[in-house]
């Protein structure tokens, strides 16, 4: 039995189980994201969580943790130098989580672990409440008017200035405002 035991054992011996996350961590840092099971992503985002803490304590001790920790010494440089700029201004949060499915040969669910992106600028948060009556659309117009339908042009006279005003208002239809429930057959 497996009472208050902290962490997940991923079918693996104590050595070979941390030889796994080390080499999971050391890749999400080389290439900013790595996809794999569910289980295994949520082992490897604390891990990974704490080493940019400690990237953003950034003191020759921390560097020589990290080091201890991960298999490649020029990704944990560019865990010092690249990495910990994106998160100054952030508290915890680096890493997410995404669920991308299940693995065909075994129908595992499988995930991709992803550093977040540098905040560019915070968006802002739309409040939510009622719309105001101007935020609404326009109530639906119809049109009030002759049933022809366009087609050809109407012939018109040159000389009278008459002909042309009458043909103008024949084709111009008027717009009506009716309440949205009533409907016209």
């Amino acid at each position: 039995m497996r009472h208050r035991k902290a962490g997940k054992e991923l079918s693996r011996n104590t050595s070979h189980r941390r030889a796994m996350l080390r080499n999971m961590v050391t890749s999400l840092f080389k290439y900013e994201q790595i996809e794999t099971t569910d289980t295994k992503a949520k082992a490897v985002r604390p891990i990974a969580e704490k080493l940019i803490t400690l990237a953003k304590r950034g003191d020759l001790h921390a560097r020589r943790q990290a080091l201890s920790y991960m298999q490649d010494k020029t990704v944990t440089h560019r865990l010092f130098e690249e990495i910990k700029e994106r998160y100054l201004d952030r508290q915890g949060g680096y890493v997410r989580i995404v669920k991308k499915g299940f693995r065909k040969g075994d129908g595992a669910p499988v995930s991709i672990v992803q550093l977040l992106p540098a905040e560019e600028g915070k968006k802002e948060k739309k409040k939510k409440g009622r719309k105001k009556k101007a935020d609404k659309a326009p109530s639906v117009k119809k049109t009030v008017g002759s049933t022809k339908k366009e087609g050809a042009p109407v012939p018109e006279k040159e000389g009278t200035p008459e002909v042309k005003e009458a043909v103008e208002t024949s084709n111009n239809t008027d717009t009506v405002d009716e309440p949205e429930g009533s409907k016209e057959a």
